[in-house]
């Protein structure tokens, strides 16, 4: 249980939790990482028969992580040492984790939140919204996404090589839980209104902001890839619908003004998903998501000569078309431009050299990424 300045609470917490363990017939016991309180919450905690580890470093997260790093059991559960958590719940917990789950989340909306318990905005907005989000980008079925009352194995937190030290360390934990293949499972448990007589430390919008920002940027797909991929193909149909001639919708006449829109898109989509593949290759480097197989497969056959080749290419066809404007204004004469016609080719002719730019850029890019320098001085 991470603990700041909690001496109301603490003390109720750490015996629901022994008489629940000692009921159920669970050899364990009950660490309390504490960071930093300074209302007596560590005598109060050992008075009770628990183990009181000081913390140093402040944050939620660097509280979970040292806790559980001086856990010496073969599984740990967490929860806040404020009453918010039902501890006479642990036994499910053990239940599930004992026949080989490896991460098992409480779920506050199957078991029930008592009266009180939760702000309207983190139970219709923010926990939905979160739980929505965090089910369509890692594709997995937990219906509580941040439960704070969640039990794993030590073998399986080790596996997850957690790296975040805020309040992301508790989405960081189901993400990688899910992207690693772990067995997940949910049980149904109590909400009630915490016990403090102070407002929590949680801050609902910054902390809820907090966690939908990590998920994004650990979804490269959902935060590059796919926007990236409907500008291009919504810009290159646009435009192409253009490129000919005006194009008429009722009233309104699209022209060239809207085929520049076009090509703008274009080349901030190419620039998504070029960020979404190096992001994410940059992510299985450092160790924050595992191995693909079929990514690194395919980003593979990308070599930094095929992209320069590439390049080149898209800046020829930019020079090219751009010669066709010059061949179209020398045969008017050189006179006055008619911009209607001129940017057909000019828009075009910018569009490939932005591209080719860009696509030389990124080859380059991820060749400095692919450098290794995992090896020591010689």
């Amino acid at each position: 249980m991470p603990c700041l300045n909690e001496a109301r609470t603490v003390g109720a917490c750490v015996r629901e939790a022994r008489d629940a363990m000692a009921q159920a017939g669970i050899a364990g016991e009950v660490l309390i990482a504490d960071n930093g309180s300074t209302d007596g919450s560590q005598a109060l905690a050992e008075q009770a028969g628990a183990r009181v580890v000081p913390i140093a470093e402040k944050g939620y997260g660097h509280a979970l992580r040292g806790g559980i790093l001086a856990a010496r059991g073969r599984y740990i559960i967490m929860g806040d040492a404020d009453l918010s958590y039902d501890f006479s719940h642990l036994p499910r917990f053990v239940e599930k984790l004992r026949p080989g789950c490896d991460l098992v989340m409480g779920n506050r909306f199957l078991g029930g939140v008592q009266p009180g318990a939760m702000p309207w905005k983190n139970r219709y907005l923010g926990n939905p919204v979160l739980t929505f989000v965090g089910r369509l980008f890692f594709k997995t079925s937990i219906g509580d996404f941040h439960c704070g009352l969640r039990g794993f194995s030590a073998d399986a937190y080790r596996r997850m090589n957690l790296r975040t030290t805020g309040m992301e360390f508790a989405s960081e934990m189901v993400i990688k839980s899910v992207i690693l293949g772990l067995k997940v499972s949910e049980v149904p448990t109590v909400l009630r209104p915490d016990g403090r007589d102070r407002p929590p430390h949680l801050r609902p919008w910054r902390d809820g902001w907090r966690h939908l920002r990590f998920m994004l940027l650990f979804s490269p797909r959902w935060l590059f890839f796919y926007p990236g991929i409907f500008l291009m193909l919504g810009g290159a149909l646009l435009g192409g619908a253009i490129l000919p001639g005006p194009l008429a919708l009722g009233r309104v006449k699209l022209d060239v003004h809207t085929l520049l829109f076009a090509a703008g898109g274009i080349m901030i989509g190419f620039q998504a998903v070029s960020f979404a593949a190096l992001s994410k290759f940059f992510a299985i480097r450092s160790g924050l998501r595992p191995h693909e197989a079929s990514f690194e497969t395919w980003l593979g056959k990308f070599t930094l000569e095929k992209g320069i080749i590439a390049g080149g290419l898209l800046i020829l066809a930019g020079f090219l078309l751009w010669g066709g404007a010059l061949w179209y204004w020398g045969v008017h004469g050189f006179g006055l431009l008619q911009p209607t016609q001129t940017l057909r080719w000019v828009i075009p002719g910018t569009l490939c050299l932005a591209l080719g730019c860009q696509m030389i850029l990124t080859s380059f890019f991820l060749g400095v990424l692919r450098l290794d320098t995992r090896g020591g001085n010689a």
